[in-house]
């Protein structure tokens, strides 16, 4: 299916529109890198901690993080997550490039600050919460207790561990399944199947429920973090040299060299526009650059494909309107698969949550860019090449 027939544009004589419009993306992305103080790397590449909290009422994002800013290196980055009534909080902390952390110790600190805020009447107690108990320490604690008075009903102690072990296996499952991950109060823990009331009756004593709960952890080390920017920036630059050397024997030098400066034009406006906007470039970013890079240089070998086909039909005409012709040519089908491409990833984008939103910007904001460098870009700079060096293609090959 067509959806322009017949079109005829001057493309290479718009050339310097292009190229202007290109200059003012980049001076844009320029500027933001260097107002910005550069690029905003996630935990991925800084290393640090991400943690993903829940917590019994809305929280309040402005007061986590005030509370947490004068424990950490760099500003906390506090953000919702998930559906609003869910309540439920991403941190960030992130660690320097150059400097190795302790960060379970970290966490630890930020975890008796946010309970000084949020539970100020049992942040000095010593009693536990309840909410972030491990698995290890609930058996522990209810083994010694021993609520259910196992031992003193003759069990040997096999029987007994693996009676508490349970116990405390169906608790934890209670407030991890059940509840995700926050019991309101130890009292509702009566209503969890086999469970009885001493056992209920002792928590209480050793526990009490945190006002919020860690829902999941990661850390990543900050030489784990440097060696994953440098394999990542090694893998760009890896596609980079592939691509040139398949174009150069696919097609000719100029074409391959074309298209790789398309491909840095492309990739430069998109980081650009990441430092403009303060989004973070994190593995997912990585993964969706390389798909870009894939994806540009897949629209450029089909107008390439089309222009040496053209060199072999068509030879009474100068080099410029094959070029054109070609592009022209091609138009309909760039569009289409473009405009189908660039709907998907809207759609992630915007629906996609905040998880996948840097790796949908990348893809929304590369596929136009890649499209448009295939046309605006790669192609004048093929004819400048052979007009500079006033070499005449050969028309039984491209």
């Amino acid at each position: 299916m067509e959806i322009f027939k017949q079109i005829s544009v001057d493309w290479l004589g718009k050339k310097w529109w292009f190229f202007g419009f290109s200059l003012l993306l980049l001076a844009a992305g320029a500027a933001g890198y260097f107002m910005r103080g550069g690029l905003t790397y996630g935990i991925d590449f800084t290393g640090g901690t991400i943690i993903l909290m829940k917590f019994k009422e809305t929280p309040d994002l402005d007061r986590i993080r005030e509370s947490l800013s004068p424990e950490t290196r760099t500003p906390p980055l506090i953000q919702r997550y998930d559906a609003p009534s869910k309540n439920t909080v991403q941190v960030r902390i992130q660690s320097s490039f150059d400097e190795e952390e302790d960060l379970e110790s970290g966490r630890n600190r930020m975890l008796a600050v946010l309970r000084e805020v949020f539970d100020p009447e049992n942040a000095g107690s010593a009693l536990s919460d309840f909410n972030n108990v491990g698995l290890e320490d609930l058996f522990k604690y209810l083994l010694e207790a021993d609520p259910d008075g196992v031992a003193a009903g003759g069990e040997d102690v096999l029987k007994m561990e693996r009676h508490y072990r349970d116990t405390a296996q169906s608790l934890k499952d209670y407030r991890d399944k059940d509840r995700e991950g926050l019991v309101p109060s130890i009292r509702d823990l009566a209503g969890v199947s086999g469970i009885s009331d001493a056992v209920v009756a002792s928590l209480e004593k050793g526990f009490y429920a945190g006002s919020f709960a860690i829902k999941g952890h990661e850390s990543v080390g900050a030489v784990v973090g440097k060696d994953l920017r440098r394999r990542a920036f090694l893998a760009v630059g890896l596609s980079f040299a592939g691509m040139l050397v398949y174009i150069a024997i696919r097609f000719k030098v100029a074409y391959g060299v074309a298209a790789v400066i398309a491909l840095i034009h492309d990739l430069a406006i998109t980081v650009g526009l990441f430092a403009l906007t303060e989004k973070e470039i994190s593995l997912t970013v990585i993964a969706a650059l390389l798909t870009l890079v894939g994806y540009s240089m897949n629209d450029s070998i089909v107008v390439f494909d089309r222009v040496r086909e053209n060199l072999r039909l068509v030879r009474k005409e100068s080099y410029a309107r094959i070029l054109n012709l070609s592009i022209n040519q091609t138009f309909s089908r760039t569009i289409m698969t473009s405009g189908m491409t660039f709907l998907s990833v809207l759609a992630l984008l915007l629906f996609g949550g905040e998880v996948l939103n840097g790796f949908s910007f990348a893809l929304t904001v590369g596929i136009i860019i890649g499209t448009y460098s295939s046309i605006g870009i790669a192609t004048p700079i093929v004819a400048w090449w052979y007009r500079s060096r006033e070499i005449k293609p050969k028309r039984n090959a491209a």
